[in-house]
């Protein structure tokens, strides 16, 4: 069984596919030790997803006739590039990876930013997810350490006047 290597196939998500889209994002957040940080729902992605004005776009893996893997991203503006487009996560269920799935969600998610004519494509990496960035190192990335991540949550939204 290590041996085998199953052959997948990539495609937009659809509506039908929300629920697996949360079941890979829940996987993601136990990966990186925060299981408690999801609040996103169904509804939410469905809505945001595959209304009438998406604000974001996944691409899905299918290996043995399910849905394995997946390429969130979304558009970002950035003041002194523009158009970019914002790769969120890039998730592979662990039995599949090491299989090509990634590298082909993250090509075809650099071609989505070439057909958008992107400037850029950004995301962030875990400082402790060796395999991620050895793999991101191989396209020749810039990784950079200057920044600082902020963020307000709801309910600290809520709670500004």
């Amino acid at each position: 069984m290590s041996n085998y290597s199953p052959s997948f196939s990539l495609r937009p998500a659809k509506k039908v596919d929300a629920p697996e889209i949360l079941r890979l994002i829940k996987l993601l957040a136990e990966y990186e030790k925060a299981p408690h940080e999801v609040t996103n729902t169904v509804e939410d992605i469905i809505r945001d997803g595959f209304g009438e004005n998406p604000i974001f776009w996944v691409i899905v893996a299918e290996a043995d006739q399910r849905i394995v893997g997946m390429s969130l991203w979304y558009i970002r503006y950035s003041t002194w590039k523009g158009k970019c487009l914002y790769l969120e996560d890039i998730i592979v269920e662990e039995p599949y990876r090491g299989k090509g799935i990634g590298k082909a969600l993250f090509e075809a998610t650099i071609h989505a930013a070439k057909n958008m004519q992107a400037k850029a494509m950004v995301w962030q990496v875990l400082d402790w997810n060796t395999p991620s960035i050895e793999f991101y190192k191989k396209y020749g990335c810039e990784l950079d350490n200057t920044w600082i991540n902020c963020k307000l949550t709801e309910e600290q939204l809520h709670t500004i006047k």
